[in-house]
């Protein structure tokens, strides 16, 4: 197996998952470690590890660092292990993964699979992987000026203190999108794979992140008082009910508007509209335990 780690990530997340490799090697598994250095690197490692035969590829981190391992397995038939070192870990939530590091090691051992089908945007500047959701609008402007220092030191409190910051400076400007060929206009849109988002949150209870499709929810209202009101319904784990939060199915989404909006990608930075969801050609196989 080989694990792709960013050692960025902090101390602690380090040790962690040394105590990880220590189990593996007491366990009598051979693994080998990646680092990677910037971003971009996981996905060209896991392409490069897929072609020379890995079978099992390890991203070890957070939702970002999961997702660009995911974009090299695309295509081929590589299962994905999973150590959950993020500062929210919501796909491991999703697919109830274990977080205990025996366990962890006793899932890469038993050799229980799920499937995942990751979600792709496509925009002028290339595909942009995704496992559990995609943002546009005003979450995906706090993800883009959140500092990563602050992220790692303060875990989930971060974006909830950059969001405050951020209130005051965002525009709040409609977003223009179509959805399975039918124009609609929402303040923010967040394209779902799963069910959670944020941690353990539910958003959207009708998506299937081992099917085709996605589950889209359209916030209406684009203020600060409607930002306000739908992160104390976060919080209070009723988002999904929310008033002014629509929710629909579909199998293509496209931001159409000719203005860039800022855009986050399983809580990493990802490039402006205008750009399109569809499915990844082909699912993946996520070690399960």
């Amino acid at each position: 197996m080989l694990i792709v780690f960013n050692p960025m990530a902090g101390e602690r997340r380090a040790e962690r998952l040394w105590r990880v490799l220590d189990l593996v090697v007491a366990n009598g598994m051979h693994a080998s470690l990646a680092e990677t250095r910037a971003p971009g690197d996981a996905a060209a490692i896991a392409r490069t590890a897929v072609a020379d035969g890995a079978r099992l590829i390890i991203a070890a981190g957070g939702d970002g660092t999961i997702a660009e391992v995911a974009s090299g397995l695309i295509g081929s038939t590589a299962r994905l292990g999973i150590i959950p070192l993020g500062t929210a870990n919501v796909l491991a939530h999703e697919l109830s993964l274990p977080f205990k590091p025996r366990d962890i090691v006793a899932a890469f051992a038993f050799g229980r699979t799920c499937t995942l089908w990751p979600g792709l945007a496509l925009s002028g500047s290339g595909r942009q992987v995704f496992v559990q959701m995609l943002g546009v609008g005003f979450d995906a402007h706090v993800v883009h000026n959140i500092a990563s220092g602050m992220k790692r030191t303060l875990g989930r409190a971060a974006y909830v203190m950059q969001a405050l910051r951020e209130l005051p400076r965002y525009a709040f400007r409609p977003l223009a999108v179509r959805i399975d060929g039918v124009e609609m206009e929402a303040a923010s849109v967040i394209v779902s794979k799963g069910r959670l988002y944020g941690g353990r949150y539910l958003l959207a209870p009708d998506a299937t992140p081992g099917e085709r499709g996605f589950s889209v929810s359209l916030f209406d209202r684009g203020d600060i008082g409607g930002a306000l009101y739908y992160g104390a319904a976060l919080k209070m784990n009723c988002l999904s009910r929310a008033s002014g939060v629509r929710r629909l199915r579909a199998s293509q989404i496209e931001f159409i508007g000719n203005e860039l909006a800022p855009t986050q990608a399983d809580g990493d930075r990802a490039g402006p509209t205008p750009l399109s969801v569809v499915d990844a050609p082909q699912p993946i196989e996520v070690m399960a335990g």
